[in-house]
């Protein structure tokens, strides 16, 4: 079994599916912040119902931006730290607890199978290129 990662760089495949992951989730936080602002503009707390909506956009554009850092060493870092920040929103809306933990395992799914696939992949092309011998001239 492959380790999950926390930081570095990882390789194509995964980084286009963890990528898609953070997209798709940035999408689900989103209409979470949505729902947390209209339950408190209801409820006994409507103060806090434009503090939800900024703080859930927030955590929605911090997903985005996480999936455009995926290139970088410290991607896989604001991945995990967007993971982490769903599963705290269930304290605002209880549902989000089901969305976290989904994208929680598709997040550590595809880090674990990416990089399986992307071995599998180098392996392919290093023997469909056959090793290189130089000839010095």
């Amino acid at each position: 079994m492959h380790r999950l990662s926390f930081y570095g760089t990882t390789g194509t495949f995964t980084r286009r599916m963890l990528a898609a992951v953070l997209f798709g989730q940035s999408i689900c936080v989103f209409f979470g912040a949505l729902v947390a602002r209209a339950v408190a503009a209801t409820g006994s707390d409507w103060g806090l119902s434009t503090t939800y909506l900024l703080v859930g956009t927030g955590l929605a554009v911090l997903s985005i931006v996480a999936a455009a850092l995926m290139r970088r060493p410290f991607g896989v870092t604001l991945g995990w730290i967007v993971q982490v920040l769903t599963l705290a929103s269930a304290l605002v809306v209880s549902a989000m607890l089901v969305v976290g933990l989904i994208f929680l395992a598709m997040w550590i799914a595809f880090l674990i199978m990416g990089s399986r696939i992307d071995e599998a992949q180098a392996d392919r092309r290093e023997g469909a290129d056959g090793p290189v011998d130089r000839v010095d001239e």
